[in-house]
Formats: structure tokens, sequence, C-alpha cells
């Protein structure tokens, strides 16, 4: 918009514009932080602490390991970890190296790792053991030759060695497998430091990253991230921090896993751009984990999920934590639901504010200020360097309090998604992207969003495409036809709901629900199944999940 009337709500000390020419790459970006607040806690997770200066010489001779291994720059390195120290080491290694990440789910199932891993070229891959027996069943059909696996326990000195013996002993959290090419993260340590890492020539415009979308159609797509996009969105959620928060001095929570974009972009990059303590929480389900956190460190920054607030604010342990330090409260992956944002309030003294984003954005586009101008209902206003509109089908630019497709211009907008120009035309559009989101824009800059024009389900901050279960259900030799919608849930905002048209009367929902659990992640699987005679369609035959949702 022309104007800009956000602009006018820009807390004291938040700059409207950024430059971001600062910075060649997204490694030039790290290491001047890495080696500015060296002497600093960069991360703790499980006890173990880690400064910026170790995480550097660390990353360091992870990089000339993948280099000595036959990695070049631009080929792709997929991470499956979840929160713990090798994660950061390993992206940030990468970066070094010239690679590209592919961050991946350790949730997925063996199909959907083939996916990924086959449609993003990968070559290699650093991944728990956890999730290495998957992993094994498709390692064939994929082009990873470098395979770097690692146990939660591997960094953590002697305590690791009694975290790896209950896992693998009494959880049984490691199914047998035997990945014979492949190395622990320690041993690629201890070779890579027999060499050096090679220089190599980074330009903004070069893909970083490759994060996996449905984006606003079907099956996950690769959104190309490239130095400038990560750079920008970094700096701008540097930037709009800034006032609230001290440089090298907060400590961090990070319980949202750091291969959701969300996470990376805000823990990995911008906390680290500042020189803040990331505390890496590995398994934020256990609610306990989260609340041992809050007893033991002050936390000044809590970015996470809706659903992690709302299950928090109702823990005993959680309200009679100290939240003292507690200086920034920040929703995104879903709508932060307004009686949350209210009884957060009311137990942390902290305002939460919403913001919203998108993979193809890198992701943030919008956010409630930090302090009392925050408004309950909205994402809050534009952050700097970016503008937005709302268009009506026809693409013409509507006017305040009209609801329209929300549109977003900025440095940290994609560069396309990988190997599918036709979706990019879809959504790209002389630097404009679509984001499949109706929304409003109120006189004074403040974005609401009001339906998704999208048919995306959103369970717990990660995005269902209908398509993808409909796609796994139809493969059931049992199943005519099915339909998939999100249908609303107390505990994860939607869960997927299908509806199904048998082909053989013998079909039952526990022979469904047990045929999904091979196929699809457990966001993913309908909680839902209702048999129908029939599915509404249009007169050119397309299902109608409207009606459905109706």
């Amino acid at each position: 918009m022309a104007n800009k009337p956000w602009l006018e709500n820009y807390p004291t000390g938040v700059a409207a514009n950024i430059d971001f020419s600062q910075f060649n790459s997204l490694h030039e970006m790290l290491q001047k932080s890495f080696a500015k607040f060296k002497d600093k806690v960069a991360y703790k997770c499980m006890g173990k602490e880690m400064t910026f200066h170790e995480v550097e010489i660390t990353a360091t001779y992870l990089a000339a390991y993948y280099q000595s291994r036959g990695l070049m720059p631009g080929d792709k390195l997929a991470i499956l970890l979840p929160n713990v120290l090798q994660f950061p080491i390993a992206a940030y290694a990468a970066l070094k190296a010239g690679l590209v990440l592919v961050n991946t789910n350790p949730l997925y199932t063996s199909h959907e790792m083939k996916h990924q891993f086959t449609d993003s070229e990968a070559k290699g891959i650093v991944i728990l053991e956890n999730f290495a027996a998957e992993f094994e069943e498709i390692i064939d059909k994929t082009d990873i030759r470098v395979v770097i696996r690692t146990s939660l326990g591997e960094l953590l000195g002697v305590k690791g060695r009694l975290v790896n013996f209950v896992v693998r002993n009494f959880k049984k959290m490691v199914p047998k497998y035997n990945l014979t090419n492949s190395v622990t993260f320690n041993e690629a340590l201890r070779a890579g430091k027999k060499f050096k890492v090679k220089d190599v020539q980074r330009k903004p415009d070069d893909v970083v990253a490759l994060q996996y979308t449905g984006g606003t159609t079907g099956v996950s797509k690769g959104a190309m991230l490239t130095n400038r996009n990560l750079i920008a969105n970094g700096l701008q959620v540097k930037e709009i921090m800034k006032p609230f928060l001290n440089e090298g001095e907060e400590v961090v929570i990070c319980p949202l896993p750091l291969y959701h974009i969300f996470a990376f972009t805000v823990n990995f990059l911008a906390i680290s751009a500042l020189g803040m303590t990331n505390i890496l929480v590995t398994n934020a389900r256990d609610l306990g984990s989260v609340v041992k956190v809050f007893q033991k460190e002050k936390i000044s920054l809590f970015p996470g999920l809706n659903t992690l607030f709302n299950s928090l604010i109702n823990n005993k342990d959680f309200q009679k934590c100290d939240f003292s330090s507690l200086k920034v409260t920040v929703g995104g992956g879903m709508a932060v639901q307004k009686n949350v944002a209210i009884k957060w309030k009311e137990v942390t003294g902290c305002t939460l504010s919403e913001g919203y984003g998108l993979t193809e954005a890198s992701p943030v586009v919008a956010v409630n200020p930090f302090n009392e101008n925050a408004r309950l209902g909205s994402i809050g206003i534009p952050i700097p360097s970016t503008d937005v509109r709302v268009v009506d089908e026809n693409g013409t630019v509507l006017g305040f309090n009209q609801v329209g497709e929300l549109q977003v211009k900025g440095e940290q907008v994609m560069k396309g998604y990988y190997k599918r120009p036709d979706e990019t035309e879809k959504v790209l559009n002389d630097g404009w992207l679509s984001t499949g989101d109706m929304a409003l824009i109120e006189p004074d800059g403040y974005l609401k969003i009001v339906d998704r024009k999208k048919d995306m389900i959103l369970v717990s901050g990660f995005n269902v495409y209908p398509n993808e279960v409909e796609d796994v259900i139809a493969m059931h030799p049992k199943v005519l036809e099915v339909a998939a919608i999100g249908v609303p849930d107390e505990h994860s905002s939607e869960v997927v709901k299908v509806f199904v048209v048998k082909k053989d009367k013998s079909l039952t929902e526990k022979e469904l629900k047990n045929y999904a659990k091979e196929y699809l992640t457990g966001y993913k699987r309908p909680k839902y199944i209702e048999f129908k005679n029939e599915l509404p369609k249009s007169n050119v035959g397309k299902v109608l999940r409207k009606e459905l949702r109706d």
C-alpha cells in the first residue's frame, strides 16, 4: 500500500526499512555474530552448554567432512533431527560448505521421506538413529550417499551414555537398523579435523534452503529460500525485537522444532544474530520438560504455538513459575485464540503477540507489536521492509476493511518452488506472493485473517494438504472415493476428517485407520472417518469439500 499506515504503529526504535546488502550470505551473517558473541552460551540442551565459539569450531570440522566426502557447493543435505545440539551444528556446517539445507520432519514415514529426498535430489543426510530404520527402507531409491547418524546422547558427554542406554534399552525408541556405509556424528567430526574447509563463492540469490510445504495446493513442494530471503527475514525479526530485548543478554526457549521454518528463522537465525542463548527442548509434547526449563532458567523470549500456550496455562506447575524475566511471547504457525492470549497475560504478566507467516516468505510477514499495541484477534502489522495488499479474484487491489486475498512483497519472499515453474507462476507475480489467505487491512494497518482460501488443514501449526491424505486413503483397495477436510479440535486447532465411499462393504473404520498409519505421519492421519453413499460434486465432477465442511 502506497502510504503504509502500519508504520505509525511501529514501536519506538524499530526502523521502517532495513539494509539487507550488509551481508552477501547467510553464512557471513551468522559468522559475524558467532565471532562477536564467541564466549556467550549459544545453545543448551539436556544440561549441556555450547558457546558460539564451540559451535563455530565444531561446525567447521563437520563442513570439512561434508566436503571431504565429495559434497559440492549446491548439493542438497537433508537434516532429519529433533531439537538437539547436532541440529544447529549440522545446519551451520552446511552453510559453511556451500550446501543447500533440506529440513525434514523426523516423524515422517518412509513413504514421505522418499518423496522429499527424491524430489530435492538430496546427496547427504544427518539423521537421528531413532529414525534410521524408516530411512533404511528407502535409501536405495534416493541419491543419498553420505550418511551421518547420531544419537540423542552423542554430544552430551558422560550423561549422554546414560541417555542412550535408557532410550535404546528401556524406552525401546531405536528400532534395529543396518546403515552399513554410515558414520557417527563424532566420527565425522574427528575425520573433518584433518581437512580444511574449501572457500565457497556465495551470492545473495543462491538457494540455501529447500523448505518443504504444500503451498496452496497438493503434494509437498520445496520452497527455494535464498541467502537474501533468509538474511532479510532474520534481520527483520531482529529489528522488531530490538527495542524489547538486549543483545547478548537474553535466554530464549526453543520448544518448536528447528526443522519448522518458524523456529528455523526465529531461533536458529535471528536469535543467533542477537547473541542470545537458545534452550533447546527436544520433545515439547512432554509438557513437563517445557515447565522444567521455566523452573530452571530466566526465560525472556518464548516463540510458540497456541496449543502449547494453552496446555501451559492449564498446568499447575507452570502457573507457579517465576515469569519476571519474560519480556516477549510470540505465537505463530497457527491462529492464537483470544481466550488463550487473555489467560496467558493473566498467568505470566506478558502480552502474547500473534504473528503471521508462511514458508514461502521465510516465514515472517506480520506480527503484533510486543507492547500494549498488540491487538487481540489480529495478526498485527507488516514487519519492516514488507508491503502487503488485498486483492479480489480479478486481481484488483481493494481498500481498507474489504476482504480479499492477502498478497505480500518483500525481500523475504521465496525465489519459487523447486523444479515447479508452473506452481511458482500461480503464486508469484511481479514480486507479489499470493498467500491463499483471505484477509482485510484496517485503516491503521493492522491485518486480520478472515478465512483460508486454501483447503489446507492446520494441525498444531503443521500444514496438512487434503490431496495428500486423499491420495493415501484412495490407494486402499476397498475405497471407492474419498474427501478430506479439517474439523475444529480444542487441542490442535484442527484435525483431519475423511468422508469415504466404500468399494467393498466389509471396510471398517479400524482397518482404514491402521492403513493410514503406514503412510502418514501422526498429525496427517484421519481422526474421524465417516462413510457415505456418495460425495457432493460440482457439474464437472469436482468433489465439493466446502459442502462437506458445511
